[in-house]
């Protein structure tokens, strides 16, 4: 099936780059015009030339709110509307926990991976408020549902990013906006190489580092990849996804389904991680103390 957004207006924060790149080529392809929103000018204005008039760049900081104002203001100046918003652009930061936090640094990830969501979230909502409806998804990760994914002021943004999004779709669902999260796993793009400084080819060899040993920690045993967030957000932004908001998707090769003994044969149970071998067992059953 193709043209499943056809004639729709995207914009999509985070726009040149990863999940976000993967996600605009998807919805080109699908029909759509796209604003690409992201503080990268160099990526963005290099898509823009590719594409003509079906995509607009917007140079955008999703934390300040002029610029996600003006971004959404540029999506319907250039198409006439907004129909689909991608709340994408997100950074983890450095890996601080929680005895070395400072302020600063929790405020800045608070705002880029919290904040950012909700500006496009109330600046699109409201245009699509005027254009009868729309839907809004918001990137939010596996570290919203379990810690040992990402930093903790990361991990914590991102589990507000889903109350944020049930929240927001209670209150948007009479104007017929929808809105929805996907939760990724280990995908293989730019964003590991930024959470260790690297660049260049040091930073392309180790997005094929996370291509050739993700599968190992996740059931299924191939690598996530932008594509695979791309078509969850097609599904979530058309009209195949209809009855559905205030959810999310978890998109992450069955890495959250468990313990890994759930997937992995080889690997011990918990009661095994406790000490209950069957050698305890039959000792316990003995009246013995092991």
């Amino acid at each position: 099936m193709t043209g499943r957004i056809e004639g729709k207006v995207a914009l999509i924060t985070g726009g040149a780059s990863g999940m976000g790149l993967a996600t605009v080529e998807l919805f080109l392809a699908e029909g759509a015009k796209v604003v690409v929103a992201d503080v990268d000018e160099e990526g963005g204005g290099a898509l823009a030339a590719a594409h003509g008039d079906r995509l607009v760049f917007a140079r955008c900081d999703v934390t300040v709110e002029a610029d996600v104002a003006a971004a959404v203001d540029k999506a319907r100046s250039a198409f006439g509307t907004i129909d689909i918003m991608f709340n994408n652009a997100a950074f983890p930061g450095p890996p601080t926990g929680i005895l070395d936090m400072t302020t600063e640094l929790w405020d800045r990830i608070m705002n880029l991976v919290l904040r950012g969501p909700m500006l496009g979230i109330k600046h699109a909502a409201a245009a699509m408020k005027k254009a009868g409806g729309g839907a809004i998804v918001n990137t939010a990760s596996v570290a919203a549902l379990e810690y040992g994914w990402g930093p903790i002021a990361y991990s914590t943004a991102k589990a507000a990013v889903l109350q944020l999004t049930r929240c927001a779709a209670a209150e948007l669902a009479e104007h017929g906006i929808r809105v929805n999260a996907i939760c990724p796993g280990v995908i293989a793009t730019p964003i590991f190489a930024r959470y260790l400084g690297l660049t260049g080819q040091a930073a392309e060899n180790a997005r094929q580092l996370v291509i050739r040993n993700a599968a190992k920690i996740q059931p299924l045993r191939q690598a996530g990849l932008p594509e695979d967030i791309a078509r969850a957000c097609l599904f979530l932004s058309s009209a195949e996804s209809r009855f559905m908001t205030g959810t999310h998707l978890v998109v992450d090769g069955g890495l959250t389904v468990g313990d890994r003994h759930s997937w992995d044969p080889a690997a011990p149970a918990p009661v095994d991680h406790i000490g209950f071998t069957p050698e305890v067992i039959e000792k316990l059953n003995a009246g013995e103390m092991p």
